[in-house]
Protein backbone atom coordinates (compact mmCIF):
# COMPACT_ATOMS: atom_id res chain seq x y z
CA UNK A 1 0.00 0.00 0.00
CA UNK A 2 3.00 2.08 0.98
CA UNK A 3 4.38 2.00 -2.40
CA UNK A 4 1.42 2.38 -4.40
CA UNK A 5 0.64 5.77 -2.66
CA UNK A 6 4.00 6.68 -2.99
CA UNK A 7 4.06 6.16 -7.02
CA UNK A 8 0.60 7.64 -7.17
CA UNK A 9 2.65 11.22 -5.40
CA UNK A 10 5.19 11.03 -7.88
CA UNK A 11 2.90 10.66 -10.56
CA UNK A 12 0.58 13.34 -9.44
CA UNK A 13 3.79 15.66 -8.69
CA UNK A 14 4.79 15.04 -12.42
CA UNK A 15 1.65 15.61 -14.00
CA UNK A 16 1.52 18.99 -12.24
CA UNK A 17 5.20 20.07 -12.99
CA UNK A 18 4.59 18.97 -16.86
CA UNK A 19 1.25 21.14 -16.51
CA UNK A 20 2.99 23.83 -15.06
CA UNK A 21 5.95 23.57 -18.09
CA UNK A 22 2.90 23.56 -20.65
CA UNK A 23 0.86 26.77 -18.90
CA UNK A 24 4.17 28.69 -19.11
CA UNK A 25 5.20 27.59 -22.41
CA UNK A 26 2.29 28.71 -23.93
CA UNK A 27 1.77 31.83 -21.72
CA UNK A 28 4.94 33.26 -22.98
CA UNK A 29 4.32 32.40 -26.75
CA UNK A 30 0.86 34.27 -26.77
CA UNK A 31 1.02 38.04 -27.87
CA UNK A 32 -1.15 40.87 -29.46
CA UNK A 33 0.74 40.83 -32.34
CA UNK A 34 -2.12 41.30 -35.28
CA UNK A 35 -3.90 43.93 -33.21
CA UNK A 36 -0.77 45.56 -32.17
CA UNK A 37 0.84 45.33 -36.26
CA UNK A 38 2.49 49.08 -36.67
CA UNK A 39 1.10 50.11 -33.38
CA UNK A 40 4.37 52.45 -31.96
CA UNK A 41 1.75 53.84 -28.76
CA UNK A 42 -0.66 52.21 -26.55
CA UNK A 43 -3.37 55.10 -25.79
CA UNK A 44 -6.09 53.86 -23.79
CA UNK A 45 -7.82 55.97 -21.36
CA UNK A 46 -9.25 53.36 -18.24
CA UNK A 47 -12.78 55.13 -17.12
CA UNK A 48 -13.44 54.30 -14.02
CA UNK A 49 -16.66 54.62 -12.70
CA UNK A 50 -16.35 51.69 -10.13
CA UNK A 51 -17.20 52.25 -6.41
CA UNK A 52 -16.89 48.41 -5.30
CA UNK A 53 -13.30 48.28 -3.26
CA UNK A 54 -13.09 45.17 -3.16
CA UNK A 55 -13.38 44.63 -6.69
CA UNK A 56 -11.51 47.69 -7.95
CA UNK A 57 -8.06 46.09 -6.82
CA UNK A 58 -8.35 43.25 -9.31
CA UNK A 59 -8.89 45.50 -12.08
CA UNK A 60 -6.07 47.64 -11.35
CA UNK A 61 -4.09 44.72 -11.02
CA UNK A 62 -5.13 43.92 -14.62
CA UNK A 63 -4.46 48.21 -15.94
CA UNK A 64 -1.12 47.09 -14.27
CA UNK A 65 -0.60 43.97 -16.27
CA UNK A 66 -1.58 45.48 -19.26
CA UNK A 67 1.38 48.22 -19.06
CA UNK A 68 3.76 45.23 -18.86
CA UNK A 69 2.18 43.49 -21.46
CA UNK A 70 2.24 46.84 -23.95
CA UNK A 71 6.09 46.96 -22.71
CA UNK A 72 6.84 43.55 -23.72
CA UNK A 73 5.58 43.73 -27.21
CA UNK A 74 7.17 46.95 -27.74
CA UNK A 75 4.71 49.31 -27.57
CA UNK A 76 5.29 52.50 -25.28
CA UNK A 77 2.20 53.26 -22.96
CA UNK A 78 0.04 55.81 -22.32
CA UNK A 79 -2.16 55.00 -19.86
CA UNK A 80 -5.10 57.27 -18.33
CA UNK A 81 -7.02 56.58 -15.14
CA UNK A 82 -10.07 58.26 -14.72
CA UNK A 83 -12.15 58.19 -12.24
CA UNK A 84 -15.57 59.41 -11.73
CA UNK A 85 -18.63 58.53 -9.89
CA UNK A 86 -18.83 56.84 -6.74
CA UNK A 87 -15.12 55.43 -7.74
CA UNK A 88 -13.89 59.35 -6.49
CA UNK A 89 -14.73 57.87 -2.67
CA UNK A 90 -11.95 55.30 -3.06
CA UNK A 91 -9.03 57.65 -4.08
CA UNK A 92 -9.46 59.55 -1.24
CA UNK A 93 -7.54 59.08 1.63
CA UNK A 94 -11.09 60.02 4.01
CA UNK A 95 -12.16 56.56 4.93
CA UNK A 96 -14.88 57.76 7.44
CA UNK A 97 -18.00 56.70 5.18
CA UNK A 98 -16.45 53.24 4.54
CA UNK A 99 -17.08 49.90 6.91
CA UNK A 100 -13.60 49.12 8.78
CA UNK A 101 -13.89 45.88 6.93
CA UNK A 102 -13.36 47.54 3.79
CA UNK A 103 -10.16 49.79 4.91
CA UNK A 104 -7.60 46.86 4.00
CA UNK A 105 -9.44 47.01 0.26
CA UNK A 106 -8.73 50.28 0.13
CA UNK A 107 -5.38 50.49 1.22
CA UNK A 108 -4.44 47.88 -1.43
CA UNK A 109 -5.98 50.15 -4.07
CA UNK A 110 -4.03 53.01 -2.31
CA UNK A 111 -0.98 50.82 -2.81
CA UNK A 112 -1.58 49.76 -6.51
CA UNK A 113 -2.41 53.20 -7.46
CA UNK A 114 1.16 54.49 -6.49
CA UNK A 115 2.60 51.53 -7.60
CA UNK A 116 0.86 52.31 -11.37
CA UNK A 117 2.10 55.69 -11.02
CA UNK A 118 5.91 54.79 -10.95
CA UNK A 119 5.32 53.49 -14.49
CA UNK A 120 6.26 55.37 -17.19
CA UNK A 121 3.50 56.26 -19.34
CA UNK A 122 1.07 56.08 -16.62
CA UNK A 123 -1.16 59.36 -15.43
CA UNK A 124 -4.50 59.15 -13.55
CA UNK A 125 -7.10 61.94 -13.06
CA UNK A 126 -10.18 62.60 -10.97
CA UNK A 127 -13.56 64.15 -11.74
CA UNK A 128 -14.03 67.31 -9.56
CA UNK A 129 -17.47 67.67 -10.89
CA UNK A 130 -17.84 64.38 -8.76
CA UNK A 131 -15.88 65.11 -5.83
CA UNK A 132 -18.70 67.62 -5.23
CA UNK A 133 -21.19 65.88 -6.16
CA UNK A 134 -20.02 63.09 -3.85
CA UNK A 135 -19.01 65.32 -0.89
CA UNK A 136 -15.09 64.29 -1.16
CA UNK A 137 -12.99 67.17 -0.37
CA UNK A 138 -10.74 66.97 -3.24
CA UNK A 139 -7.21 67.66 -0.66
CA UNK A 140 -8.25 64.55 0.21
CA UNK A 141 -7.40 62.72 -2.87
CA UNK A 142 -4.63 60.54 -3.03
CA UNK A 143 -1.38 61.82 -4.14
CA UNK A 144 -0.49 61.98 -7.98
CA UNK A 145 -3.86 61.88 -9.17
CA UNK A 146 -4.98 65.29 -10.52
CA UNK A 147 -8.26 66.68 -10.14
CA UNK A 148 -9.83 67.90 -13.32
CA UNK A 149 -13.20 69.62 -14.12
CA UNK A 150 -15.10 66.84 -15.46
CA UNK A 151 -13.84 63.60 -16.52
CA UNK A 152 -16.68 63.42 -19.22
CA UNK A 153 -14.86 66.27 -20.73
CA UNK A 154 -11.61 64.41 -20.45
CA UNK A 155 -12.97 61.41 -22.19
CA UNK A 156 -14.03 63.22 -24.98
CA UNK A 157 -10.79 64.85 -25.78
CA UNK A 158 -8.51 61.89 -25.24
CA UNK A 159 -10.90 60.21 -27.81
CA UNK A 160 -10.19 62.99 -30.12
CA UNK A 161 -6.40 62.36 -29.62
CA UNK A 162 -6.89 58.96 -30.51
CA UNK A 163 -6.95 57.40 -26.77
CA UNK A 164 -8.85 54.04 -26.68
CA UNK A 165 -11.66 53.94 -24.01
CA UNK A 166 -11.81 51.07 -21.56
CA UNK A 167 -15.26 51.36 -18.97
CA UNK A 168 -14.65 49.94 -15.72
CA UNK A 169 -17.85 50.11 -14.10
Amino acid sequence: MKKICTSWVISWVFMVSLFGLISRSSAESLNDADALSGVTEGKVVFDIGMANPQTLPLYLKVISQTHADLVRQNVKPKIVLAFHGGAVKLVSSNRESFPLEQHLSLEEISTLIADLQKKAGVRMEVCGLATSLFKVDNSTILPGIKVVGNTFISLTGYHDQGYASIPIY
